[in-house]
């Protein structure tokens, strides 16, 4: 129990400094550059350097999952139980939230202004899928690998670059999404948005799991 209660709260808080780091970054990037291109550099770069620094200092942890995708794929492949999932998922969702509010407050705006971001479209959709596929396609095959210790930085170096070659610019993260939806800036996206991108990621989770199934038995017969 006590375990299960420091993994969560290392979840949360993870969660929410990932989620502060990315509305954060768009905030000044947007105060910085009119120019969006500008902006999303900041955002990205930020939020890479702030994800890899997450994983590498919290994953002893918890795992620094700090997303409620990766946290299910690992209830569907069995190495963590519904109890640690379900309980990770909500200190995901509370810590993303949190981290909205906090950027939010950082820069002298209302605590929670709901985004008005529109995020629509097939193309979207199908960058959040590709997006949330190559994450955890990345996980999984480091570990089949036995290169977990290599995580933190190639999910970082996933992330950033799929910030620039999806249309969606990767949130690839369920809780990540709901967080963003708290914030009318930048990085913001409007709450009608969230369940389809949502959708999208899951999607793209189920696929990450077939690479890596695909990837390990391919594995398999070229070491015989």
């Amino acid at each position: 129990m006590q375990r299960l209660a420091i993994s969560a709260l290392t979840e949360y808080i993870g969660t929410a400094l990932l989620v502060c780091v990315v509305v954060g970054s768009g905030i000044m990037g947007a105060n910085l550059s009119r120019d969006a291109g500008v902006a999303l550099l900041i955002n990205a770069l930020s939020t890479t350097l702030a994800l890899a620094l997450l994983i590498l200092v919290l994953g002893p942890l918890s795992g620094a999952h700090f997303n409620p995708a990766v946290s299910l794929v690992q209830l569907a492949t069995r190495n963590q139980s519904l109890r640690a999932s379900l309980t990770y998922i909500v200190a995901q969702i509370a810590g993303a939230v949190t981290g909205a509010v906090l950027a939010n407050l950082m820069f002298e705006l209302p605590a929670v202004t709901f985004s008005a971001h529109e995020r629509t479209g097939v193309g979207m959709m199908v960058g959040e899928v590709l997006a949330t596929a190559g994450l955890i396609a990345v996980i999984g095959i480091l570990v089949e690998r036995n290169l977990a210790n290599l995580i933190p930085v190639a999910v970082a170096a996933w992330i950033g670059s799929a910030c620039f070659f999806t249309s969606s610019t990767s949130f690839a993260n369920p809780a990540v999404t709901i967080g963003r939806m708290f914030s009318d800036t930048f990085a913001g996206i409007e709450p009608a948005s969230v369940l389809p991108y949502i959708a999208a990621q899951l999607v793209g989770a189920g696929i990450g799991v077939l690479i890596v199934r695909a990837y390990s038995r391919a594995a398999r017969l070229t070491s015989k």
